[in-house]
C-alpha cells in the first residue's frame, strides 16, 4: 500500500475556546461537529476548520503565524519512515488528541506542518 495524502483541514490557535467556537458559530451560521476546550471541529462543506487551544497541551505557537496545513494520512508509521529518510525534524510530538494520532513535523524552509491519522 502506498502512502495516501488527502488535504482537508487547517486549524488556527485560540486563547479562548468558548469564546472562539461562539464567534465561530456566528461567522459561520453551524454549530462545531466536535466541541473540546483542546480541539473544536466546523464542518464547512467536507473541510474540516479547527480550533486548537495550544496553551491546554502546552504546545508554543507564534500569533498572527499560526495556522498550518494538516495532512490526513492512511498510515502514521509509513508517514514517520518517510520524514526520517527525509531528515524531518518532529516538532509536535506524536500525541492522541480525540480520535486521532497527531504530530508536526519541520519541513526543509522551516515551516512546521501538521499530520493525523483517525484511531480505528
Amino acid at each position: 500500500m502506498e502512502l495516501e495524502f488527502n488535504l482537508n483541514s487547517l486549524y488556527i490557535c485560540v486563547n479562548n475556546m468558548d469564546r472562539a467556537v461562539d464567534f465561530y458559530k456566528r461567522l459561520l451560521n453551524i454549530n462545531p461537529d466536535t466541541y473540546d476546550q483542546v480541539f473544536s471541529i466546523f464542518n464547512i462543506n467536507g473541510f474540516r476548520f479547527c480550533l486548537f487551544n495550544n496553551e491546554k497541551v502546552n504546545e508554543k505557537k507564534s500569533w498572527g503565524n499560526n495556522c498550518l496545513p494538516s495532512f490526513n494520512v492512511n498510515d502514521m508509521n509509513k508517514l514517520m519512515e518517510k520524514l526520517n529518510k527525509l531528515n524531518s525534524k518532529i516538532v509536535f510530538p506524536l500525541t492522541k488528541i480525540n480520535d486521532s494520532y497527531v504530530l508536526e513535523f519541520e519541513d526543509s524552509e522551516g515551516n512546521h506542518i501538521e499530520a493525523y491519522s483517525k484511531i480505528f
